[in-house]
């Protein structure tokens, strides 16, 4: 498996040391990996043009990430994504969570006002990569429970960079982790990602209002703008007079991946292709999510996970502010993300699958992001 490297990664304001893991493939491939919100802080590959291209974006230190608003690059959770009104029901008994979104600050995103992405995680080094742990006391951000969460980051020499997670409680409790990455195939220093192309395996997303709460209903993309089954120019309807659109300022939606399995031919590298390795990249009910390409470095991203939606959001309400790597800003669109999730609101819409974690149990789920050049 990948070379492991630590190193300093700056304080937060309480003074509190923050980490950062390097790790290296035999390609040269370089994944880092900060303890602070467990946040992917670059993933640097070498392109068709014969130069290294770093395709996330991310900031040079733990200050600057502490001063991030856009959940930049990290793991979220207890919840990802919206609850309308804060509330969910386990066992007849009515939660209240911290209400951080919306127009008049009525719902709740992303675990509330420091979520897992704002929290300092412990990180060891195990043979498959890099495991980070959290521990979540009961009451944090209105959730029940003392929860504990881990998160596995592992480099093959495929340059398939796979996150595991895991999760037990000591109550029955909401778990529905994803990773906040923001990809840029043309480089981080790219100012825009409208020119690069997208294709999603889904016929149908969740319709959202312009909270971005779906309502539970279910759309085919057929004959819309949502229609991303084909590689498509990601600026080509962005701003299309679509209902969908205009509300979420963009693209900001679920997706309902189709249940199908990605056919992948084992080769040296691959996960499940070590016997020593415990991930199996194969037989994990791993699904094709996403496909994306960027003609200018010639890269390819591909996403499977077990997850049952993917949130295509394509920066919206980036607007700089922040110096990230090498100095640079991050303007509107200047990337997008693959969040691989329940759906969203699904405490509200009981017809969507549940992320309800129950006492004694473990909630697993993997997802594997692919960079490769264009064949």
């Amino acid at each position: 498996m990948a070379m492991i490297k630590k190193e300093a990664f700056g304080k937060l304001s309480d003074g509190r040391a923050v980490e950062l893991y390097t790790l290296r493939n035999t390609k040269g491939t370089e994944a880092k990996i900060t303890t602070y919100g467990a946040r992917l802080v670059s993933w640097r590959v070498m392109g068709p043009q014969a130069k290294f291209v770093d395709v996330v974006l991310g900031y040079a230190d733990a200050a600057a990430y502490e001063k991030d608003d856009t959940s930049m690059g990290g793991i979220v959770g207890r919840h990802a994504n919206r609850i309308a009104g804060g509330k969910v029901v386990l066992n007849g008994k009515e939660y209240q969570l911290d209400l951080n979104t919306g127009s008049k600050m009525q719902n709740h995103i992303h675990g509330g006002f420091k979520g897992f992405h704002d929290q300092l995680w412990t990180a060891e080094e195990v043979y498959e990569g890099v495991k980070l742990t959290y521990h979540a006391k009961d009451g944090e951000g209105g959730y029940p429970g003392n929860m504990t969460v881990s998160v596995l980051y592992s480099l093959s020499n495929d340059n398939e960079l796979s996150i595991s997670y895991e999760a037990t409680c000591d109550q029955d409790t909401i778990c529905n982790l994803t990773n906040h990455t923001y990809f840029n195939l043309d480089g981080f220093e790219s100012s825009s990602v409208l020119d690069q192309k997208i294709q999603l395996f889904a016929d149908t997303y969740t319709w959202a209002d312009e909270e971005s709460l779906p309502d539970g209903r279910i759309l085919e993309v057929a004959g819309t703008p949502m229609d991303l089954r084909q590689p498509t120019r990601i600026g080509a309807h962005i701003d299309d007079d679509f209902d969908e659109l205009q509300m979420g300022k963009g693209y900001d939606h679920n997706w309902i991946i189709r249940d199908e399995k990605p056919v992948v031919e084992m080769k040296p590298g691959m996960f499940g292709y070590d016997p020593h390795c415990p991930l199996d990249y194969l037989k994990g009910g791993l699904k094709k999510a996403a496909y994306a390409e960027s003609d200018k470095t010639g890269l390819t991203l591909t996403c499977y996970t077990t997850q049952p939606g993917v949130q295509f959001y394509t920066g919206n309400f980036l607007c700089g502010g922040i110096k990230g790597k090498n100095g640079v800003e991050f303007p509107r669109r200047s990337g997008f993300c693959l969040e691989t999730q329940f759906y969203p609101n699904s405490p509200a819409n009981p017809s969507f699958p549940q992320p309800i974690l129950k006492k004694g149990e473990t909630f697993k789920a993997q997802t594997v992001y692919v960079l490769w050049p264009k064949d």
